[in-house]
């Protein structure tokens, strides 16, 4: 008997978006972008969009998550368009979204109790998120009581608590110092190692992408196009020392010189 097809998670197929501006004009943020991730459940890929500004990959992020929709193309979820937001993508941005007049532990449940459930159990998943995440005993504090990236910890819980198909990352590390910054990068790796989440970022930093990503697509120009698609060798752990390696420094200097192409 043939093994069954898998399932993808995620598809774009030809995604072009078209703003118009105050002006009148047209102006074509990305034109063309294909991406297809497969379902493996237990074990989700890390993929990462890596661009300089204003070449597109937040406009990709952000028909993902269903804040916009595609000009022309498909984007798919399961197999079906992709009509707005939902439970099933989390979301974290560069800037802190967490809510200050609310706990940690009110933060991290706040999606369950938009699904609807019931006080005790979305606390007991809260707290276990909480743990998960390394903030056990900051249940009772509030954002402005953490630091940076005690902060941006709480909003990958709180993203993640619902268990999404996907967990989208917008930026997230880019308003940390480059110490914290790191120690996130870190962090997210074994985040994604112990759930097995699929995870899609954007980046413009180019060592972060190659760290964490298992394949990223490069975007360049205007409008934004996928110039390059890199598959990334390290596998599934990885430690900091992998951004000394010989192939590391390769694939950075190859990716930095795309850049330096005219778009």
């Amino acid at each position: 008997m043939a093994a069954a097809a898998t399932e993808n998670v995620l598809e774009l197929r030809r995604v072009s978006r078209t703003f118009v501006t105050p002006d009148g004009q047209a102006f074509v943020a990305i034109r063309d972008v294909n991406l297809l991730v497969p379902d493996l459940p237990g074990r989700g890929e890390f993929r990462v969009f890596l661009g300089p500004s204003g070449s597109g990959k937040s406009t990709v992020l952000n028909i993902v998550a269903g804040l916009l929709k595609p000009t022309t193309g498909e984007a798919l979820l399961r197999g079906k368009p992709i009509g707005g937001p939902g439970p099933d993508r989390g979301m974290v941005f560069q800037s802190y979204s967490s809510y200050p007049w609310l706990t940690v532990l009110e933060n991290v449940a706040f999606g369950l109790k938009l699904r609807g459930m019931p006080l005790g159990e979305r606390e007991q998943v809260a707290r276990t998120w909480i743990k998960k995440v390394g903030l056990a005993g900051c249940e009772r504090k509030f954002p402005g009581q953490l630091s940076g990236g005690m902060r941006q910890r709480v909003a990958i819980a709180r993203a993640l608590a619902p268990e999404p198909d996907i967990l989208l990352l917008d930026e997230p590390f880019g308003a940390l110092d480059a110490q914290t910054k790191l120690a996130m990068q870190e962090f997210l790796l074994l985040v994604w190692q112990r759930t097995g989440a699929t995870i899609l970022m954007v980046t413009h930093d180019v060592e972060e992408a190659l760290f964490l990503s298992q394949r990223l697509y490069v975007m360049h120009g205007r409008p934004g196009r996928v110039v390059e698609v890199v598959d990334v060798p390290f596998g599934r752990s990885r430690s900091t020392q992998v951004k000394r390696s010989p192939k590391f420094l390769d694939l950075r200097d190859e990716i930095q010189e795309l850049f330096r192409q005219p778009g």
